[in-house]
């Protein structure tokens, strides 16, 4: 055996306790967990590596959680990965990202781990992995000095907490921590793939940023006028009603002719509140919505029928999506794209991959 999911929605120390009876006899090298904010994560941390103490333990907290084929609320759940899928694997810690970004520390523990300089590493056959806190607002200048230091893939996402946007948090051997990211750098036995899926498609209007506050992600001005006018003149619509359309038609930036999603999240004092940073000068372009089931069921489905059967998937999947799957009734459709697969997932508060992103399912699929 090679993978395995489990979950739990059993109270701690149960739920741990739950999770390893499902590993059964599998030795993971690689354990992935994702909880919702109502554990512990400390406990939750602490307990995990105790139980496995030959694998590397990492994790974070969520808005909604995956596995199983089902989106699943107040659970924790477990990906369990051996030799077979995961040769290696190195990690560590960034802190204080809202302050500044520094990930010197956890590249050179990673150097030290593989006896190899980052920037010598083979971009097949090593990919990273971030977890972050979503509340800390350092995602952007993270994946920026992580592009900085290396050519290699690093995905994942920012950690949830159910929408309380109080404390979010994540984990790696036995520990917890806000304000941090964590960083893999997993060496995969028979290699991977990434799958970016945003369900949106241009509309042929652009907008872009002339006056904006980049700390606090907001956009004052689209060209040259009030940011939630010109938005709202774009969509034709009056600006109170914006609000009500933000999941449908959010801005993308085009990178190759792809949308890289900025997503509103609020109307402040005249200015538009993204859930990540525009910087002035950005052109933009107004999105509409398709069919995020049946896009990511066709992404997985074309990855597989070109690649083969993945061992494992992992769906960081932002919680914009989610919101729109529970308001139309279709959260058991998304669960049942993973059907006779094995892939765990969270949603997040964002998508680290390349940048720091959003409304996307960003998966990581290892072979």
């Amino acid at each position: 055996m090679c993978s395995l999911t489990a979950f739990s929605h059993k109270d701690l120390p149960e739920a741990v306790a739950d999770l390893k009876a499902q590993c059964g006899e599998i030795k993971p090298r690689l354990i992935l967990c994702f909880a919702a904010p109502r554990y512990d994560l400390s406990s939750l941390s602490r307990q995990m590596q105790t139980e496995f103490p030959n694998a590397c333990v990492v994790g974070c907290s969520t808005a909604g959680e995956i596995c199983d084929a089902r989106m699943l609320t107040d659970s924790v759940v477990a990906l369990f990965l051996d030799e077979d899928v995961v040769e290696d694997v190195a990690w560590g810690v960034v802190l204080r990202i809202s302050e500044q970004v520094n990930v010197k520390d956890a590249f050179s523990s990673f150097e030290r781990h593989y006896q190899i300089p980052v920037s010598a590493m083979a971009a097949d056959e090593y990919v990273g992995l971030v977890l972050v806190d979503g509340m800390s607002g350092g995602e952007e200048r993270l994946m920026e000095k992580i592009g900085d230091r290396c050519d290699l893939s690093f995905i994942g996402g920012a950690a949830g907490d159910d929408l309380q946007f109080r404390r979010t948090e994540v984990m790696v051997q036995g520990e917890a921590y806000t304000d941090a990211a964590v960083l893999l750098l997993i060496k995969p036995k028979r290699g991977f793939g990434i799958i970016k899926t945003q369900s949106f498609y241009g509309i042929g209007k652009t907008l872009m940023a002339t006056a904006v506050d980049e700390t606090a992600r907001e956009v004052i001005e689209f060209n040259h006028e009030p940011a939630i006018d010109a938005y709202a003149k774009a969509l034709g619509v009056s600006w109170d009603e914006l609000p009500s359309l933000f999941m449908r038609h959010p801005l993308g930036l085009i990178i190759d002719g792809e949308p890289f999603v900025r997503s509103p999240q609020r109307i402040h004092d005249g200015a538009l509140a993204f859930y990540c940073k525009i910087p002035a000068g950005t052109e933009l372009e107004v999105l509409d919505a398709t069919d995020i089931v049946e896009d990511t069921r066709r992404a997985v489905d074309n990855y597989e029928a070109k690649h083969g059967p993945a061992s494992a998937l992992v769906d960081f999947h932002c919680i914009q999506r989610t919101l729109q799957l529970r308001q139309e009734n279709r959260c058991p459709e998304y669960g049942q794209i993973y059907k006779d697969r094995v892939a765990i997932g969270f949603s997040t508060y964002g998508e680290e991959y390349i940048h720091h992103i959003n409304q996307t399912s960003t998966i990581l699929v290892l072979h």
